[in-house]
């Protein structure tokens, strides 16, 4: 016994049948380690990418003020807004003196400020829609076409159920 596997052995048939083996055990079920190799591999790109999206810019102060001063019109005219409503509930004549000051600002003045406050706006709403759409368009499927489902010039080409409607005539 020992000078056959010593004569099978050192030929390699044993390595080289367990190759074999392990390659075709491997057509019908994929190796696992492989599997969670790629998988891993595929996971540690997504974070990669995801990082690399996510990460911060080392910008100025500079930058970083005026970026702060652009995110505040907004929230400021909505506050302000609620704020005058506020005001006015609490002190009415001195709502009424403040709202009746507005009186004297010249007309050229408001239509400065309505210029000023729509373009920001109009600028912003334009950046937007010039943007491209994030959500892709879905693919419609191709309609099911069958022997149960058949179009109008697909009941000549199924000889079976032309036997049939003529059956039923």
């Amino acid at each position: 016994m020992g000078v056959v596997s010593g004569i099978v052995a050192g030929t390699g048939a044993v390595d080289a049948l367990g190759r074999a083996a392990r390659g075709v055990a491997e057509v019908f079920l994929p190796n696992a380690t492989d599997g969670q190799r790629q998988g891993a591999e595929a996971q540690k790109a997504a974070l990669e990418q995801l990082g690399s999206e996510f990460a911060l810019d080392r910008r100025g102060l500079f930058d970083r003020f005026v970026d702060g001063l652009n995110r505040l019109p907004r929230p400021m005219l909505a506050m302000g807004t609620l704020g005058l409503f506020v005001y006015a509930m609490v002190d009415p004549l001195g709502f009424a003196a403040r709202m009746g000051g507005l009186a004297y600002v010249p007309d050229p003045l408001w239509w400065l400020l309505g210029a000023i406050v729509g373009f920001y706006f109009g600028a912003r709403e334009m950046h937007y829609l010039r943007a491209p759409a994030t959500v892709p368009i879905p693919v419609r499927p191709e309609p099911v076409q069958s022997a149960w489902i058949a179009g109008e010039d697909d009941d000549s080409a199924n000889s079976a159920l032309s036997d049939w409607q003529a059956d039923r005539d």
